[in-house]
C-alpha cells in the first residue's frame, strides 16, 4: 500500500484540528448553502488548489458552510481535490478539480455568489462515474449535481469554461490567402486546435475532429478525421492513424500531421483524383500531439533552445513511449511453446501497478473502439525508419536483430516510407542519418537499441495493427524556417504509407446464413500471428507478394482453407472471403491456445482493468487501498467516499 506523501500528511493533520462541514451521515444535504441570488461579502480567493478557476472572488460562507479560508483549506473536500488527480491517475483532471472549487470557493461578482450548472456537473458525473468505480469509491457528495448546482434560469455559470479558454475563437488567415493556404508555422496547442476544427468545418461532409481522452494537465488528446462517412468504421474500409509528439520535445511530427489535415481537406476539394480515392477508400485519423503537456514545456524553451530532453515526458515525468505493456518478453515466453498463440496478448495485471499515463490509457482506448490495421508514431532526433521488434529478444543484448514474423512485411512498410523520403535516399554519409545508408535508411528498432514499453511493439501484439516508427530528422524542435522543407520531404512518404494498408487481402467472415462472425482468427502458414474479425465480420491482413494459404476459423465452426497469391504490383488489397460452416456433431472444438492466459475471447477493455486486483471491491469489511490517505483525519476522515 502506497504511503501519502509528506505533505498531504501535513494537511491532513492540520486538517482533523480544523474540522470543516462534512456531512458523512447526512444524505440531505446538512451543509446546504445558501442560495444563488444571496447577497455576499465577495473577497479575494486566496486558495492554492483553486488558484487556476476563471475568477479571483468568492464569499463566506461557501455553500458547504466554511466560514473562513482556514477552514476550507483544512476540510477533508478540499484535501480530496487536491490529491484526486493522483488516486483517478490523472482521468478528468483538472475538470473534476475546477468543479469542486466551484462549490468549495464559490463565485463572487457584485456582492452575490453564483452557482454552477448542474448541467455541467451532470455531464462531468457521466463520465467520471466509471473512473471512481475504478477505485471503488463513491462519488462526492458536494459534487451532487441537484444540491449544489443551478439552472441557466438561476445564473449559474460554466466552471469549465477554461478548458476550452481561447479554443473557440477563430484566428483570420492572412488577407488575400485562400482557404487552402497552409501556414508553416509552430502552433500551440490552442492554435493547433483552432486549425483542426476549422479544417473539420471546411471538409465537414469528410471530416470531424474529436477526442480520446485527456493529457494529465487536462488537455484534449485532438484527432482528426477523414473517411467519405466521418465518425463511423464502414465494412470493408481500413482504418489507419498517424501519431506525432509522443515526445513532446519532437515537434517536428506534430507540425506534419497538422499541414497533412489541411493538405488532405484541400487537395480534396480541389478534385486531387489521388487524395480523393484515398479518403473515399481508407478512414484516417491524425493525433498530432499525444503529448501535449510536454510541448508545452518545451516550447517554452523554444526552437534552436530546447535541450535533448526538456518536454519529452508528461506532466507525471513519464516517458510514453515507454509506457506501454511490455508484451513483447510475454512474446518470447510464448514463441518456445508450440501449438500456443503469441498474438492478442492480454495485458498482465501488474502493469496495471505501475504509474501508467492518463495518455497512454486513452490511446488503448482508442485502439480498442477501432480496428486499426496501420500505424506510424513519427518522433524527433535522427533521420531513419525503425520497425518492431523495439525490444531485444535476449534482453541483455543492447543492439541486437529481434523480428517479428512479419518482417517482410514491416520491412515493406518501412521502406514505402524511406524509398521516397529524398533525404533518407540521399547518398551521402556525412548527412543526418547517414550512419543508416548502408541499411537503406530503414532498421529492426532492437538492432538499433532496444527498449521496453514501446507503442509499437503493443500494437503488434496486442491488436491487429502494425505500427512503424518515422524518426524526421536530426533536430527535434526545428526552427520556424525549416518547417516547409521538411513538409516537402515527408509529404509523398506520409501518403505512400497511408496507401500501404490496401496491400495485402481482406474480406469477409461469416456463416452459412451470411451472418458475420466477429473475432474469427485468420491464420497466414509460415506467419505465427493471427489476426481478428471485427465486430461486422470484416478483417484486413496485410501481406507481401507471393503465394500465402490463409485459414479462417472460429470457435464451433469448420475451419476454412484458401491459397492465395498475390502480384508484386498489386496496389489493391485482394477479397478473400470465408464462409464458415457449423461443426455437425459433438461439443464444440476450440480453436489451440485460446486458454493461454489473456486471451479467452475479446480481450480485456484498458479502462474497465486499469488498476488491477489492487482496486477491485473490498471484502470482509476491509477500506480501499486509497483510505490511508485520509486516516490523519480521525473522526473528521471522509466516510462519504466509502461505498460499504
Amino acid at each position: 500500500m502506497r504511503p501519502p506523501p509528506p505533505l498531504l500528511l501535513t494537511m491532513l493533520v492540520l486538517a482533523a484540528a480544523r474540522p470543516g462541514c462534512e456531512p458523512a451521515w447526512d444524505p440531505e444535504g446538512a451543509c446546504s448553502g445558501p442560495a444563488a441570488a444571496d447577497s455576499a461579502t465577495c473577497v479575494d480567493l486566496q486558495l492554492q488548489t483553486c488558484s487556476d478557476v476563471t475568477y479571483n472572488r468568492t464569499a463566506f460562507p461557501t455553500l458547504l458552510q466554511h466560514r473562513t479560508r482556514a477552514a476550507v483549506e483544512s476540510s477533508s473536500e478540499y484535501i480530496l481535490l487536491s490529491v484526486l488527480h493522483h488516486l483517478l491517475e490523472g482521468q478528468c483532471n483538472p475538470d473534476l478539480r475546477l468543479l469542486g472549487c466551484a462549490v468549495l470557493a464559490p463565485r463572487c461578482e457584485g456582492g452575490r455568489v453564483r452557482r454552477p450548472c448542474r448541467h455541467v456537473c451532470g455531464a462531468l458525473r457521466e463520465a467520471c462515474q466509471p473512473a471512481f468505480d475504478a477505485i471503488d469509491m463513491a462519488w462526492p457528495y458536494f459534487l451532487d449535481c441537484g444540491r449544489y448546482f443551478s439552472g441557466p434560469e438561476e445564473g449559474c455559470y460554466d466552471p469549465l469554461e477554461k478548458l476550452r479558454g481561447g479554443l473557440d475563437v477563430e484566428e483570420a488567415l492572412p488577407s488575400g490567402y485562400p482557404p487552402t493556404f497552409i501556414q508553416f508555422t509552430h502552433h500551440s496547442y490552442a492554435q493547433m486546435v483552432r486549425v483542426l476544427r476549422r479544417t473539420a468545418a471546411r471538409c465537414a461532409h469528410i471530416s470531424k475532429t474529436y477526442s480520446i481522452g485527456r493529457s494529465f494537465d487536462g488537455r484534449d488528446l485532438l484527432v482528426i478525421e477523414f473517411s467519405s462517412r466521418p465518425g463511423q468504421h464502414e465494412l470493408m474500409e481500413p482504418e489507419v492513424k498517424l501519431i506525432g509528439n509522443i515526445h513532446g520535445n519532437e515537434v517536428a511530427g506534430r507540425e506534419m500531421l497538422i499541414y497533412l489535415a489541411q493538405y488532405l481537406c484541400s487537395e480534396y476539394l480541389l478534385g486531387n483524383p489521388r487524395i480523393q480515392r484515398l479518403l473515399n477508400t481508407t478512414r484516417i485519423h491524425l493525433l498530432p500531439s499525444m503529448n501535449p503537456d510536454g510541448y508545452e514545456v518545451a516550447a517554452a524553451e523554444g526552437a534552436g533552445y530546447n535541450g535533448w530532453t526538456s518536454g519529452r515526458q508528461n506532466a507525471q515525468n513519464l516517458d510514453l513511449n515507454r509506457n506501454f505493456p511490455d508484451l513483447t518478453s510475454e512474446y518470447y515466453r510464448l514463441a518456445s511453446v508450440r501449438g500456443v498463440r503469441s498474438d492478442h496478448i492480454a495485458i498482465p495485471q501488474h502493469y496495471w501497478w505501475g504509474k501508467v499515463a492518463p495518455e497512454t490509457k486513452a490511446v488503448m482506448k482508442w485502439m480498442r473502439a477501432i480496428p486499426f490495421v496501420l500505424s506510424a508514431s513519427l518522433h524527433g532526433g535522427d533521420l531513419v525508419v525503425s520497425y518492431p521488434f523495439d525490444f531485444s529478444k535476449h534482453p541483455q543484448e543492447e543492439k541486437m536483430f529481434s523480428p517479428t514474423p512479419d518482417e517482410k512485411m514491416f520491412k515493406l512498410l518501412a521502406r514505402a516510407y524511406a524509398d521516397v523520403h529524398p533525404m533518407m535516399m540521399d547518398r551521402s554519409e556525412n548527412r543526418c542519418g547517414g550512419n543508416f545508408l548502408k541499411r537503406g535508411s530503414i532498421i529492426n528498432g532492437a538492432d538499433w537499441y532496444s527498449f521496453t514499453g514501446g507503442m509499437s511493439d503493443f500494437n503488434y501484439l496486442h491488436s491487429n495493427c502494425f505500427e512503424i516508427t518515422v524518426e524526421l530528422g536530426c533536430v527535434k524542435f526545428p526552427p520556424e524556417e525549416a518547417l516547409y522543407t521538411i513538409w516537402q520531404h515527408n509529404k509523398e512518404p506520409l501518403l505512400n504509407f497511408m496507401e500501404m494498408v490496401h496491400r495485402g487481402i481482406k474480406g469477409m467472415v461469416m456463416d452459412k446464413f451470411g451472418k458475420p462472425v466477429k473475432n474469427a482468427r485468420i491464420l497466414v502458414k509460415g506467419i505465427r500471428h493471427d489476426i481478428t474479425t471485427a465486430p461486422d465480420g470484416d478483417y484486413w491482413r496485410l501481406l507481401p507478394p507471393g503465394a500465402h494459404i490463409v485459414i479462417a476459423q472460429a470457435p464451433g465452426y469448420s475451419k476454412v482453407i484458401k491459397k492465395v497469391i498475390i502480384p508484386s504490383r498489386m496496389k489493391r488489397a485482394g477479397r478473400v472471403d470465408f464462409i464458415l460452416q457449423p461443426l455437425r456433431t459433438g461439443p464444440h472444438k476450440f480453436l489451440p491456445g485460446s486458454r493461454r492466459g489473456g486471451l479467452g475471447g475479446e480481450p480485456q477493455e484498458p479502462d474497465q482493468e486499469p488498476l488491477g486486483a489492487r482496486r477491485q471491491p473490498t471484502t470482509g469489511g476491509s477500506k480501499p487501498w486509497w483510505w490511508s490517505y485520509f486516516t490523519s483525519l480521525g473522526q473528521h476522515q471522509p466516510r462519504w467516499l466509502l461505498k460499504y
